[in-house]
C-alpha cells in the first residue's frame, strides 16, 4: 500500500504532512510504502535524507502520485492538484469543506474518496486525530508572541532603580483549545489576562490558568454540538459587546478567537472600540479569514487604525512549522491507521535466523467507524457531508 506525502503549494504553508518518526512507524510496524516529494520537509527544516533514512522514498511529484493508495497534505488541494490525484485514491488533510467548494466538487468528479481533518469528531476516542486542536494550540501561543513584539511596551512588571513598570493587559475573546493557549502565553509573560467567552463551562479552566474572566449581569451563553459556541441572539450579542466594550479600552494586547463552524466569524470588537483603545495597542484577530471578530481586520494584512495594530494572521501554526508538522503527523497518522489493516506475511523458514514477519497493508475504509464516517467529505463520486453537498448545489442554482 503506497502512501504519497505532497509538499504544500499554497503561499505561506511550511508545514509538511508526515515527519521522519511517523514515517519509519508507518513503514516498520504498519508495512506501508511512504513516498516524500522532494523538498516537501524544506520549510519545517526536514531533508529529503532524512525521510529516506526513515525508511521513507522520495521522489518529484509524477513519481510520488503514480499509483498512490493514499495522499496525505496539510492544506487545501488546487483544482490542479486534484486533476493530478489518481483516480480512486483516498487524499487526507484540512480541506476547507465549507469555502473550497469547486475543490469539493472536484474531488467527487475525480472519484476520490477524502477525509478532512477539520471534520474529526470531538470525541474522546478521536482525540489523537484532532489536528484543529492540535495546531489551535500552537496559534495561540503564536498569536500572543507577535501582539507582544508589535506592542511598543512590555508586558511583565520591572521594578527598578529609575522606576516601576507596572504589568501590560491582555485581552482573550474565545477560551477554546487557542484562547486557553493564549491566556497561558499571555502569563508566562507577565501580563495581567482577562478573558470572555459565551460557554459558562469554560469559567474554571480560565480561572485555572490564572485569568479573570468576564460575564455579564444577564447571561451570555451558547454553547453548540461537540463544545464550539453557537450563534447568540441579537438581544445576547448586544449585551456581549456592551461586556467587552467595558473592557478593552485599556487592554495592551487583545486576542480574538472566536469562530463558529461553517459560518462567519462573530463581529465582536467595532470601530468604536477600537478607537477607545490606547495608541499603540496591538489585535490579532485569529479569525480574519472567516469574516474577522475585529471590524477592522483584514485576512494576512496589518491595519493601523485609530493608533492600533491590528493584525489579520491566517495560518499562524505555518509559523511554526517544526512542531507544527510534528503534531500534524501524529494526528494525520492515527486517522490514516483507522483505514488500513495490516496482516503478517509468512516468509520461508530458515534455520540460520529468526527474522520479524513481513507485514502487508491495505485499505479497508469502513463510513460506519465513528471517526472515518463523520470526517468523510467525498466517496463514490458523489459528496457525501451534508452541509458541504448543500453549499455546493446552493453554488450551482446561483448560475
Amino acid at each position: 500500500m503506497k502512501v504519497s506525502v505532497l509538499r504544500e503549494s499554497r503561499p505561506g504553508e511550511h508545514r509538511v504532512a508526515l515527519v521522519p518518526d511517523v514515517v519509519r512507524e508507518l513503514v516498520d510496524k504498519h508495512g506501508l510504502q511512504v513516498v516524500v516529494e522532494q523538498g516537501a520537509g524544506e520549510g519545517s527544516h526536514i531533508s529529503d535524507d532524512e525521510f529516506m533514512a526513515a525508511g521513507g522514498t522520495v521522489a518529484g511529484r509524477e513519481a510520488v502520485l503514480a499509483a498512490a493508495d493514499v495522499v496525505l497534505k496539510v492544506a487545501p488541494p488546487t483544482i490542479d492538484e486534484v486533476r493530478a490525484l489518481p483516480e480512486g485514491s483516498v487524499l487526507i488533510g484540512f480541506l476547507s469543506p465549507f469555502n473550497e467548494l469547486r475543490v469539493m466538487e472536484a474531488l467527487a468528479q475525480r472519484r476520490v474518496t477524502t477525509f478532512s481533518m477539520e471534520l474529526v469528531p470531538r470525541t474522546t476516542r478521536a482525540q489523537r486525530m484532532d489536528a484543529l486542536s492540535s495546531q489551535a494550540n500552537l496559534a495561540g501561543y503564536k498569536a500572543v508572541l507577535l501582539a507582544a513584539e508589535r506592542l511598543g511596551r512590555i508586558l511583565p512588571m520591572f521594578m527598578t532603580a529609575a522606576g516601576t513598570i507596572r504589568p501590560g493587559k491582555a485581552l482573550i475573546l474565545g477560551a477554546g483549545v487557542a484562547g486557553l493557549q493564549a491566556i497561558a502565553t499571555a502569563r508566562r509573560l507577565g501580563a495581567r489576562v482577562e478573558a470572555f467567552d459565551v460557554r459558562p463551562a469554560v469559567k474554571e479552566q480560565v480561572q485555572s490558568l490564572g485569568a479573570t474572566f468576564l460575564e455579564a449581569d444577564d447571561e451570555v451563553a451558547a454553547e453548540g454540538e461537540g463544545g464550539y459556541a453557537s450563534e447568540l441572539s441579537a438581544e445576547q450579542h448586544e449585551r456581549e459587546l456592551a461586556l467587552i466594550g467595558a473592557h478593552i479600552h485599556d487592554a495592551d494586547i487583545v486576542i480574538s478567537t472566536a469562530q463558529i463552524p461553517g459560518r462567519r466569524a462573530p463581529m465582536l470588537i467595532t470601530e468604536e472600540m477600537v478607537r477607545s483603545m490606547r495608541s499603540g495597542s496591538v489585535i490579532v484577530d485569529m479569525a480574519a479569514s472567516t469574516g474577522g471578530n475585529c471590524e477592522l481586520s483584514k485576512p494576512d494584512e496589518e491595519v493601523v487604525a485609530h493608533g492600533v495594530h491590528i493584525i489579520g494572521p491566517s495560518n499562524l501554526p505555518a509559523e511554526v512549522p517544526v512542531h507544527a508538522s510534528q503534531l500534524y503527523a501524529r494526528n494525520v497518522a492515527t486517522l490514516l491507521l483507522e483505514m488500513v489493516s495490516t496482516e503478517p506475511v509468512a516468509a520461508e523458514a530458515s534455520s540460520d535466523t529468526i527474522e520479524a514477519p513481513a507485514l502487508e497493508s491495505r485499505l479497508d475504509i469502513d463510513l460506519d467507524n465513528d471517526v472515518l464516517g463523520p470526517s468523510c467529505l467525498t466517496h463514490g463520486g458523489r459528496i457525501t457531508h451534508d452541509a458541504t453537498a448543500q453549499r455546493v448545489a446552493g453554488l450551482e442554482n446561483d448560475e
